[in-house]
């Protein structure tokens, strides 16, 4: 019933009649009733999850599956130590992202605070203070200055100033006079009215910002990845473990050797730590932006930021000052600048806190000249006579002085815009100026003075981090609630474009998603817009294959925060705003973006380092031991040396976290048919030299069986820890910049262990240091094959591990 009554265009009286109200009597107790029960109570509900069954999430999923797997299998075989190693890593991984989750899901709450406790109303003839909750529809609320506006309601009599920042993203307050709606979480700065309430709770404008963050739910383009990595390695280790077990049923052998064994090699070649490192190099990479005065709240949007191609980047208190300032004073006539600033000043005052009037007294040191004037009489700005009066007196000579709107003033001198003035309004509008005219009364006749245009300042480096943004390859899209030519007119300051779009306009009923993205994709920002314009902007983007980080500090941007792949809160941002962000700045200024950029750039260069090496690796042992089976009929390495390998070979890869790394210059995103090639032409190359090795400690030097297993063992450790410093460069393993000497310390330290352990038969037969150091040579040898392997594979196919996004802009 609500929903089909048009309220911004129904009158007063129309209004009150739709829902039995008056303005002396307000709603009787049947109707409150009735209403309560048609329209519930003035409140936001609440939408809850079971903690519990949210940190059970985290154990549901490809890779999860596989660990949980791993650890089942290692309990069957009695391989405790296995056990608690690849539980303990299952365990903190899932902590780690309940708790990241958990810190990034209050912004409902937030949000809510912004409700107003208490109401003043009419009900059955009397006024009385309810909770806010206890509104309905028909109600009649007194508004009064530093109220918060407690649903939508529309102007009965009276006026307000209300400061629509948190919904709309304006920088200043607006005049709202009878008939007007005032909308729910506005904030009272000036003025007196009654008003009859006419939407409350679910159905207020407020409440639709609180329904679009709780809309946006986004799966990152990491747990994308490690899904599809995950998918692989499963269907690679079924194919694997199934061959091994009908060859080596069809030849006899023991059912329950080959279980174990098929059993300890499915534990080995599930990549169990790969979610922890991945995890702890997002953290190391958090912890290095939180230097940069860059919060990190949500880990994966590191990857996010590094894959974003737009920023979408609110304007005022982002790009702007978010302080009302005054440009030069245009004098007119006999009047000079002096004058003009000199008169709207006197027609002022502190005491109405008002940030235009704040912002004449701020503009220039003319305490000295207001000084010689005396006010006898201060009339502050009301939005019936669109302008403040003052009476004042210098010596025996008593002035009236007055500033408001220009055609306010114009009337008032009883003159029209002449050519010179019209051509200066048209060029301060085109130039984005809100703008005041000052004039003064001295006798009979009031005289025209001048002009005083207004304008909200960019940041100092706004410009400069636009620039630098550009050259990382993210296009930087304006978006601001306030109208077109001020829109048009800091974007063109800050070279980010003319193309500025209402946004009104552009997301209308009747276009398709593509004309629509075509219009999103081509416009530099857009202008006079509400959350739902912002969220619908992103997920427009985000249809069409952009990764889209947003920037903003009110509740207006909280939605839009959200859904976007990296929202990020400013530098005094609303509590809102920033529980509803994945990164929130300490330091004010887009530079910090650009900086913050970089830096998960280089923390998704780690991620792919890793990824590359696990999974190559993986692979190298699965197809050797299969084959080796399969083919050869020969066990290669013993139960022992699998477990082995599996703990030696990623304990000390946790440190690839702190690995130098080179950021990319572009936006990134996982080429998974250059990350498969990759891996798969890596992993084979490791099979042919394991299988080289394999004939020359068998066939040329005729050694034992269980000195060629501890042979291959050495091999695998050394080699497999070698291909970290191969997957670490898309060029030569030794160009710049050189492994991190922590890294270098922690593999060299492992292989350093497995090598005294084969040499003097820890746990292993003894092979003797000429063979070991034979070993280590062969699989330096090697390495540089692997090199030119990943080169060649690079080069043949034209294809890179990470990628620009095919579908960004042009820069």
């Amino acid at each position: 019933m609500v929903a089909v009554f048009d309220f911004k265009e129904s009158s007063v009286d129309k209004t009150l009649k739709f829902f039995g109200s008056s303005l002396t009597l307000g709603l009787s107790s049947d109707k409150i009733s009735e209403y309560h029960e048609k329209f519930g109570y003035n409140v936001l509900p609440e939408k809850r999850v079971n903690p519990f069954l949210k940190f059970l999430s985290y154990f549901w999923g490809p890779i999860p599956w596989m660990i949980e797997f791993a650890a089942i299998l290692s309990l069957l075989i009695h391989h405790y130590t296995d056990f608690w190693i690849i539980f303990s890593l299952l365990i903190s991984n899932s902590i780690v992202a309940f708790i990241e989750e958990h810190n990034a899901q209050n912004v409902i709450a937030l949000l809510k605070k912004k409700m107003a406790l208490k109401a003043r109303v009419l009900r059955n003839k009397h006024w009385i203070n309810v909770d806010a909750s206890d509104l309905v529809p028909g109600d009649i609320v007194h508004l009064s200055i530093g109220n918060i506006v407690p649903a939508d309601v529309k102007l009965v009599n009276g006026f307000v100033d209300a400061d629509e920042s948190s919904l709309t993203g304006e920088s200043l307050p607006v005049n709202r006079v009878e008939g007007n709606i005032v909308y729910s979480g506005s904030i009272v700065k000036r003025g007196d009215a009654d008003a009859v309430v006419i939407k409350t709770g679910v159905h207020t404008y407020f409440a639709k910002s609180v329904s679009l963050v709780e809309e946006a739910d986004n799966v990152s383009s990491l747990q994308k990845s490690l899904m599809k990595i995950g998918e692989y390695l499963i269907a690679l280790a079924i194919i694997t473990v199934v061959l091994i077990f009908v060859v080596a049923l069809s030849r006899g052998e023991d059912f329950a050797s080959i279980l174990k064994y098929a059993l300890i090699l499915t534990v080995a070649s599930i990549p169990a730590a790969l979610p922890t490192v991945l995890s702890v190099t997002l953290s190391v990479g958090a912890k290095n932006l939180a230097r940069k005065k860059a919060v990190v709240t949500k880990l994966t949007s590191i990857e996010e930021l590094a894959g974003s191609n737009i920023l979408c980047s609110d304007k005022t208190g982002t790009l702007t000052m978010n302080k009302l300032t005054v440009a030069n004073p245009i004098s007119f006539g006999k009047f000079s600048r002096e004058d003009v600033i000199l008169y709207a000043s006197l027609a002022s005052s502190k005491e109405t806190e008002d940030p235009i009037d704040s912002s004449i007294l701020a503009y220039d040191k003319t305490s000295e000249n207001l000084s010689k004037f005396k006010v006898l009489k201060f009339i502050p700005f009301d939005p019936v006579s669109k302008r403040s009066e003052a009476v004042v007196k210098s010596g025996n000579k008593t002035l009236r002085v007055a500033k408001g709107a220009v055609q306010v003033v114009l009337k008032l001198c009883k003159q029209r815009a002449d050519k010179k003035l019209s051509k200066t309004l048209d060029d301060l509008a085109a130039n984005g100026y809100r703008v005041l005219a000052v004039a003064i009364k001295s006798g009979s006749t009031w005289s025209f003075v001048g002009l005083i245009p207004l304008f909200d300042p960019p940041r100092p480096d706004a410009s400069s981090a636009v620039r630098l943004l550009n050259t990382l390859g993210v296009k930087v899209k304006m978006i601001t609630g306030d109208n077109l030519f001020i829109a048009r007119h800091i974007s063109s300051v800050l070279k980010i474009g003319k193309n500025i779009v209402s946004a009104s306009k552009l997301l209308t009923k009747g276009k398709n998603d593509n004309e629509m993205y075509k219009e999103v994709l081509s416009a530099d920002g857009f202008s006079e817009v509400f959350p739902e314009h912002k969220f619908k902007i992103i997920k427009v983007l985000q249809g069409h294959g952009h990764l889209v980080a947003m920037t903003g500090d009110g509740v207006n941007d909280a939605p839009a925060l959200k859904e976007a792949n990296c929202g990020i809160a400013v530098s005094g941002a609303t509590d809102a705003a920033r529980a509803a962000a994945s990164v929130v700045l300490l330091a004010p200024g887009l530079s910090v973006i650009a900086d913050a950029v970089k830096e998960a750039r280089r923390v998704f260069s780690r991620m792919v380092n890793y990824a590359i090496y696990r999974v190559a690796e993986t692979i190298r042992v699965l197809l050797f031991m299969s084959l080796s089976i399969v083919v050869f009929n020969f066990y290669p390495i013993t139960a022992l040396m699998i477990a082995l390998l599996s703990i030696l070979n990623d304990i000390p890869i946790l440190t690839i976290s702190l690995d130098n790394v080179k950021e990319f210059d572009s936006p990134v995103d996982w080429n998974y048919k250059g990350f498969f090639v990759l891996t798969s032409a890596l992993g084979i190359a490791g099979v042919l030299s394991t299988f080289s090795l394999f004939y020359i400690v068998k066939v040329l030097l005729r050694l034992s069986l269980p000195i060629i297993q501890t042979a291959i063992f050495l091999k695998l450790i050394v080699a497999g820890h070698s291909t970290v410093f191969v997957t670490r460069s898309r060029k030569h393993f030794w160009s710049r910049p050189f492994p991190d000497k922590r890294l270098l310390t922690a593999v060299l330290t492992t292989d350093l262990i497995a090598t005294l352990m084969s040499v003097y038969g820890i746990l292993l037969k003894p092979i003797g240091w000429h063979l070991a150091i034979f070993i280590w040579s062969y699989a330096l040898a090697w390495m540089l094959f692997n090199d030119l392997v990943k080169l060649v594979v690079l080069k043949r196919y034209e294809i890179e591990v990470s990628r620009v996004d095919e579908s960004q802009p042009d820069k």
